[in-house]
This record gives structure tokens, C-alpha cells and sequence, in this order.
């Protein structure tokens, strides 16, 4: 439109393939137009078909009627080139061949020249995506970091171009990159960047006395299932020290030397047949209560202990038998003693820093292999010249990380680190206190059949991965969580195992990396996913950059980062790898169900996808810091999660309303049906004869009657439910005074709530509430919704006083005029000249608890905010 010829056009998608532009005009032609939107969009926004016609048809609301206009015809996509009398370009060298094949069979034509625009044929995104994974499986790009990067494939949208890209990843891959990975015969090195991570978060954050022990615990539970099946403690002993031997990680120790350095040390092989090692590494607990609780306390109890691991010793793994013994004595002396039978239980603790969660299949596999052969000759299979992960840890360090460091410096480029993400807490954390509990608030939800069922549908259909389509929601909550916040950042992990020669070692290798979206609140449902979908997909070509370094490079302290206190990941149970099976027995694995779940994060979502499950095939958990939220303000944000989830992805046949995927996200509802049937009924009724007047809610009535019944109103004390907030600004900022003012009136007037009455009215018997208007106020010669007042200080004697009078004042509010907000600006020294709050100035806001809680101050301030920038 901005092509003063035209006077109206609209731009739909057709067969999910293709942008068709239509165009109202009469003095433009398609080249013309076609140039235009190339030379201001980026190629995969251009459309493939301008129609241009003389009018656009209108339905009777004077809307565009999208029904009555033509069809488009695609054959002449093909042919672009002789329409135009351009010459076509062949293929010039075998790069050029076989991506001129690839383009041919995904675009169902005959012949393309090397340097069409793929945007220009009835190319989008999505298959340029397909296109993206088929070069990796040609060209042998699958397993090679930075080898080919999907936005570079959107720039350069040709067969040259890519072709070029290829070639370039090529000379790259053998330059640096392909070249084996092998054993540097090593004892001892710096840490890796995952382990340091790992580290220094649990000495920092989780060693107070408040703190549960052991939060990098992982934790492998298997029970003997079967009566027929038996164990032998021996074998398996003997088998465990197998592993432990071959894999030195798990016999690695982590320490900080004398300059500072976090440094790993592998101790000799032949240490861990040491009766000191054996006895850390086994012990036999005998159970004489059959109770699941009781076990459930045991292993809680283990898995707390103080001297679970030791770190600076290489004591990182233990092993504990859970034996059922109905005898009154402990030891027990019979030929059974050895063997494990039904119900017995076998705890495997592993730390974090030492092991992730692919290791476990790699553990299990090993141990299982062991146990059969009963390799009593602990160690002597081990190959010296296999890769291990003390290796990977120094090979990690000198790769050329250049183009990754440009990346993520892009992705924070202009993100406020210091914005956190304005949740529902019950607490406050101060700002200098970062030290956890460990303690989590949680609440797990299951999704039936059905909803999974089209959760994964939508998936399929859109070319997305679960994890894509799990965040690309989560954002979507978030954004209706915080109220409209559309710049958020979040923290997700990765595998980060980039390599073949890791996909053998046990170790910690995963990467925790921000995630940041810029949203916006116009998109619909499925503009977010496709946004999501590119993210990610950019993010996994840097997922193996380091967060300190990311951290570092925007100068930023890992202490006060607010996006790692928000985690995401979706978890997928594979039907192989995490089975027990000892010489032909089958051991179950034992899930925890939330009884050993501890807090690392303030606000985590976690999916599991469970394939194999009947009955819980798709579910997810919140899991969120007791330290903030209490387990009932988790609960209602789950359940408000699954009202969202549902409504996106459920089916015909059922009750809930189901959202129509084109509209914008900001018409997603998070309010539950039975809120909204009272909101209706009690809260927001409208009597007949009167507006805006409706009975008081029971909260408010429950404050009213209290300050009548339990405080003496002819004596006042002090100002009764008045919930003041006392703000000083930062040295060196400033505010204006005007601007304030405007601000809070649009942020009262936005919320009938600070600007209502509470009157009793005799005749109904009820305790009534009653929006003020500006007619009110006009009537009763006062038109403003709240007050603010102006007084002045020199000395904190004089401050301490205003303070403390402030709360003395029983004429902060007036509940029957709706006087329930006030604004309190105290001055150093004097009035403000030039209109302009300083850092020594002090500004409080009252408000009446009657009509606020303290949840309600997030959604204040970010009003007050948006209104204070914006001006509306």
C-alpha cells in the first residue's frame, strides 16, 4: 500500500504452499510489484502470484470477500523463465546437479535454472526446511556442527547460491572439522564447560543450610518384578565395578586448585578395588516394612545424605540394594543371602557433573553386559586408546567457535537481562539473596488420548518436532501468563553430543541455552509455531556453544540472569536403551512420581511423550521453587495451562471450546470455566436497573466486615488493609512528574477495581460494590478516580515520621466515594522545579486490600509501565 497506484490488496495462503498477492489497481503490472516486495522483504515473504485486479469483491460488511476471488493458476511457476524470455541456466559442476535434481522433485518440475529465486516458483519456508535436511543427508552434513546454517539457505535462495553454501561447508569439514577425536592420555584437566556450569551452580546457589543436599543427584531405580527372578549382590557388585573401572569418569574427581581453575583428575583404575572405595560404593539396606511409603522415606533419606558423593575425591556414583528381610536381625545367614529376589530394589545416585541423561542407556548397557559375562577381571578389557571424557573436555576448548559467538550475540542483542518474566509468585526473592531451597511446588497433568493424539497430528502435519511444538505453546502461555509480555527468554537444554565419537562415552554433555522470543501479539497460532519452528532450528547449529560464553560475551552475571530461572524440555521415553536386564532377568525401571523432585529452576515445564503408555502417553509437570510459589498457585497455573492446551488442540467431540488456529494469540483465554461462570454470576453481574453495581465478592465483603467488627472505628490507630509500596529511584535516573500522573490515570482507569465504592444497602441486605465513573466524580464536584499528594523531607527523622504517619492516617481512603488508591510523592528538601522525580525522592502507593493483593502489583506495575513509555 505504500505504492500510491494501489489502492487496497490482501495476500492469502493457498494449499499451505503458495503467497498470492491481490492487488486493486489499474496502473501496475506483476514484475513491478514482484520488485517492490523484494527490495522490502526477505525472499520468503515475497509472493510466488500477484493477480492485480480492478477491484477487490466486498461482502455486505464492506470487508474483502476471500471467497469470491479467482484462483490462482500455478503452471506458469514453472515456466518463469521462458514467459520472460530469460535464458536458462544449467548446471555447471556436480554440487550444482544434484541440488538441481533435489529442487525438481520437491517442486514436481521438469527443469529449473540455477538462478531462480526459490520464492519466486511456489517456494516457502516449510520446504525450504525439507530442502535443509536433505542437503544434510546428500552432502553427509547430518552430524557436522556449523556445516550449513538453514538462515543462510533463506538469503541465498538459489541453486548457485546453495550450491556455494554446500561447498564452503564442505572445505570447512575438512579442514577442521574431520579430523578423529582420540585419547590425549590424560589423568587430569580443566573441567568441561558443562561440568564447571554444573559446579560452581551447586556451590553458589544450593550450599546454604536451607538447602536440600545432593540437587545434582540422578537417581536409577529397578525392581525385581518377578518371583522366579533372582539376583546375585556378588555378580552384580562385580559387574559394577566393571563399569566403573572402564568408564573414568565415574571415578573422576572435581576440584578448584590454587589459581582458581575447576579442575577434573581420574583416578588410577585400580583404586576402586580399594576396601575404601567398595565401601562407598555398595551398601545393603534391609527393609522389614513391606510399606511403600516406608521404602519411598529410605531412599528419600539416602538420596539426602550429606556424604552421598564426594566430589574432590572422585566418590560420584553409589550403589545401594533395597532387600526385603522379615527376619528381626539384619544379617541374615542362609544360602539365599546373595541373591535379590522379588520386590528387592537396587538405587543407583549418580552426579550430575559425571553423567547425563543419554548416559544412562550407555550405563545400563554396559552393566548389563558385565553382569552376563561375570568379568571378575575388572578392567581387563579396557582399550587405552579409546576416546574418553576427560579428552572430549580439552578437545571442546579449541574449536573454532567464532560464528557461534556472532550468533548468540545477536540473539541477546538489546534484551533487558535484568527483565524478569512477571509470574504469579506468592514470594518475593530479594534481590541479593540467591540462595535456593531446593524445595519444588508441583503439579503434573495428564492429556488423554484424544489431545494427544491431535497434539501429535498437528505435529506431523507441520513438519515440527514435538520439542517445537511444546515450546512454541509454552511461549503462548507465557505471553497470556505475564499480561501481554512479548519479549521473553527462556532457558532450554541440549544433548549437545555433536559428535559420533560421543555418542559411546558416558559423561555430563548437555547445554542449558537461552532461548529468546520477540512475539507478536497479532500473530496467529500457527505464525508462532513456524517462528518457533526457525528458532530452533537456528539455535541447534550453536547448540554446542558454552553458556558461560554466552554469559561473557554480553558481559552479563550468571547470579542475576532471570532467564535460567525459566526452564523448558519436552522428554521422549524410548522403547530401547533404559531397560535392566542381568543374565535374562528383567528389572523394572521405578519411577519417582514426583516423591525425590527438587527445584533447581524458580519456573520449569517439562513434557514427556511416552509412546508405549496406555494411559499417560502425553503429560507434562510444573515444577516450580517452593521458595516463590505455593504448591496451590502451581496448581491453578497448571490447570490454567491445560485449559489453553486443550482448547488448542482438541477434537470436535469434545465439551471444550476449541480455538480457531488463524485468529491472534491475544484472544487465547487462560480464565477456567468455573472463574468465568462466577465472574459472571457474583462478580461482574449487572442488575437490571443499575450499572455498574453489583453485590461485593465474598472476599471483599469478608475485609469489610472485619475492619467493622474487629477494629473500632471512632478510635483509628492506624490506616486498617491499606497496603502501601514504597519506591526510591536508582542514583542517576530521573522521572517525570507529568508523565507519572498521566500514567497512573490510565493505569486506575484500565482497572475498574481502583476506582470502585463499597456501600451496604439496607434494603437489599447486601454489601454492594459500584464502578465511580467520571460522571460520578463530575457530580460531586471531584473528577478525579484517585489522589495524589505532595509533601517534603530534609532529614531520615523527618522521613521516618511522614512514613510512619502515612500508616497512622485513617483518611488514606474513602471505600464509599471509591477513594481506593492513593499516590504519596515525597520530596528532599523541596518541590520539584523541573517536574522531576530524583534518587532521593521517595514515591508510595496505597492501596485498599479490599480491592488489591499483592499478585495484583505485577499486573499494576507492568501497566503503570507500558503506560508511563507509551503514553496510552
Amino acid at each position: 500500500l505504500n505504492i500510491t497506484s494501489i489502492s487496497a490488496c490482501v495476500v492469502m495462503k493457498w494449499n499451505d504452499d503458495y503467497l498470492v498477492a491481490y492487488v486493486q489497481s489499474s496502473h501496475i503490472n506483476e514484475e513491478q510489484l514482484r520488485q517492490h516486495c523484494q527490495s522490502h522483504l526477505p525472499s520468503h515473504m515475497v509472493p510466488s502470484i500477484f493477480i492485480i485486479l480492478e477491484k477487490l469483491p466486498l461482502n455486505p460488511n464492506g470487508k474483502v470477500d476471500r471467497k469470491q476471488l479467482p484462483s490462482p493458476t500455478f503452471t506458469h511457476l514453472s515456466s518463469n523463465h521462458v514467459t520472460h524470455n530469460i535464458e536458462l541456466l544449467l548446471p555447471t559442476n556436480d554440487i550444482e546437479v544434484s541440488i538441481h535434481r533435489i529442487w525438481c522433485e520437491i517442486l514436481k518440475q521438469n527443469q529449473i535454472s540455477i538462478d531462480t529465486n526459490i520464492f519466486t516458483i511456489g517456494g516457502h519456508s516449510l520446504l525450504l526446511m525439507q530442502l535443509f535436511h536433505q542437503y544434510k543427508i546428500e552432502f553427509h552434513l547430518q552430524q557436522k556442527r556449523n556445516a550449513l546454517s538453514i538462515s543462510n539457505l533463506f538469503q541465498h535462495p538459489t541453486i548457485i547460491h546453495h550450491a556455494q553454501l554446500i561447498q564452503q561447508s564442505i572445505d570447512i569439514i575438512h579442514t577442521l572439522d574431520d579430523y578423529p577425536w582420540s585419547s590425549l592420555y590424560l589423568i587430569q584437566a580443566t573441567a568441561s564447560f558443562a561440568q564447571e556450569r554444573i559446579y560452581l551452580d551447586e556451590q553458589i546457589r544450593f550450599s546454604s543450610k536451607n538447602s536440600m543436599n545432593n540437587m545434582y543427584v540422578i537417581p536409577l531405580l529397578f525392581r525385581i518384578s518377578s518371583m522366579n527372578d533372582h539376583v546375585s549382590i556378588t555378580r552384580l557388585h562385580h559387574a559394577f565395578q566393571s563399569v566403573v573401572t572402564k568408564h573414568n569418569i565415574l571415578r573422576t574427581a572435581l576440584y578448584i586448585d590454587t589459581h582458581g581453575n575447576i579442575i577434573q583428575h581420574c583416578s588410577n583404575a585400580k583404586i576402586v578395588l580399594s576396601d575404601e572405595i567398595k565401601s562407598n560404593e555398595l551398601t545393603i539396606v534391609n527393609l522389614h516394612n513391606d510399606d511403600r511409603r516406608h521404602m519411598n522415606e529410605i531412599i528419600t533419606e539416602i538420596l539426602n545424605q550429606s556424604d552421598l558423593f564426594d566430589l574432590s575425591k572422585g566418590h560420584v556414583i553409589r550403589y545401594h540394594v533395597l532387600r526385603h528381610c522379615h527376619q528381626s536381625q539384619d544379617s541374615i545367614s542362609h544360602e539365599n543371602d546373595d541373591l535379590l529376589t522379588e520386590n528387592d530394589h537396587i538405587l543407583i545416585s549418580i552426579h550430575h557433573a559425571m553423567f547425563d541423561g543419554a548416559s544412562t542407556s550407555i550405563f545400563l548397557r554396559e552393566l548389563s553386559l558385565a553382569y552376563e559375562t561375570n568379568d571378575s577381571q575388572v578392567g581387563s578389557s579396557i582399550d587405552d586408546n579409546s576416546l574418553n571424557y576427560i579428552d572430549y573436555s580439552v578437545h571442546e576448548r579449541i574449536i573454532d567457535m567464532s560464528l557461534s559467538r556472532e550468533f548468540w550475540h545477536s540473539q541477546l542483542e538489546r534484551y533487558n537481562i535484568e527483565c524478569s518474566l512477571s509470574l504469579p509468585t506468592d514470594r518475593q526473592r530479594s534481590s541479593t539473596g540467591q540462595q535456593r531451597s531446593g524445595l519444588a511446588s508441583i503439579a503434573e497433568i495428564i492429556f488423554d488420548n484424544e489431545i494427544c493424539t491431535s497434539f501429535l497430528n498437528y505435529a506431523s502435519s507441520h513438519h515440527l518436532t514435538l520439542f517445537q511444538l511444546g515450546l512454541a505453546t509454552f511461549y503462548i502461555f507465557l505471553f497470556k501468563l505475564t499480561h501481554g509480555q512479548t519479549d521473553l527468554c527462556i532457558s532450554s537444554i541440549n544433548a549437545n553430543r555433536y559428535r559420533s565419537e560421543l555418542q559411546s562415552l558416558i559423561g555430563m554433555f548437555v547445554s542449558t541455552l537461552p532461548y529468546r522470543v520477540e512475539l507478536d501479539p497479532h500473530w496467529s497460532f500457527d505464525e508462532v509455531v513456524q517462528y518457533m519452528q526457525e528458532k530452533c532450528l537456528s539455535i541447534l547449529e550453536h547448540s554446542h556453544y558454552p553458556l558461560q560464553h554466552i554469559l561473557g560475551d554480553n558481559r552479563i552475571n550468571q547470579l542475576n540472569v532471570s532467564f535460567l530461572e525459566t526452564m523448558f524440555d519436552f522428554i521422549t521415553i524410548s522403547n530401547e536403551g533404559n531397560d535392566l536386564c542381568l543374565n535374562g532377568v528383567n528389572l523394572e525401571q521405578v519411577s519417582f512420581n514426583g516423591s525425590y523432585e527438587m527445584a533447581k529452576f524458580d519456573f520449569s515445564l517439562t513434557f514427556e511423550y511416552n509412546p508405549l503408555s496406555h494411559n499417560k502417553r502425553l503429560s507434562c509437570s510444573f515444577v516450580c521453587s517452593h521458595d516463590l510459589f505455593e504448591k496451590s498457585t502451581v496448581s491453578k497455573i497448571a490447570q490454567r495451562f491445560q485449559y489453553m492446551f486443550e482448547q488448542l488442540f482438541e477434537t470436535q467431540s469434545s465439551n471444550t471450546p476449541i480455538i480457531d488456529m488463524s485468529p491472534s494469540i491475544n484472544k487465547v483465554c487462560l480464565i477456567l470455566p468455573d472463574e468465568a461462570e462466577e465472574m459472571e454470576l457474583v462478580v461482574f453481574y449487572r442488575l437490571e436497573n443499575i450499572v455498574n453495581e453489583a453485590p461485593a465478592s465474598f472476599a471483599q465483603a469478608r475485609i469489610w466486615l472485619d475492619k467493622r467488627i474487629r477494629f473500632d472505628p471512632d478510635k483509628p490507630q492506624v490506616a486498617i488493609y491499606n497496603m502501601p509500596f514504597v519506591y526510591r529511584l536508582q542514583p542517576g535516573h530521573t522521572l517525570s512528574i507529568k508523565k507519572l500522573r498521566h500514567a497512573l490515570h490510565l493505569t486506575v482507569k484500565k482497572h475498574p477495581s481502583l476506582h470502585t465504592s463499597l456501600h451496604f444497602d439496607i434494603q437489599k441486605n447486601l454489601l454492594m460494590q459500584r464502578v465511580i465513573t467520571h460522571e460520578h466524580k463530575h457530580n460531586n464536584n471531584n473528577n478525579s478516580l484517585f489522589s495524589i499528594i505532595e509533601t517534603t523531607f530534609e532529614t531520615d527523622e523527618q522521613l521516618n515520621e511522614i512514613l510512619l504517619n502515612e500508616k497512622r492516617n485513617p483518611h488514606l481512603f474513602d471505600l464509599a466515594q471509591g477513594l481506593v488508591f492513593r499516590c504519596h510523592i515525597i520530596y528532599y528538601k523541596q518541590i520539584s522545579s523541573n517536574h522531576l522525580l530524583s534518587h532521593k525522592d521517595i514515591l508510595i502507593f496505597n492501596f485498599h486490600h479490599a480491592f488489591f493483593d499483592f499478585p495484583s502489583m505485577n499486573i499494576f506495575l507492568h501497566d503503570l509501565n507500558q503506560a508511563y513509555t507509551t503514553g496510552q
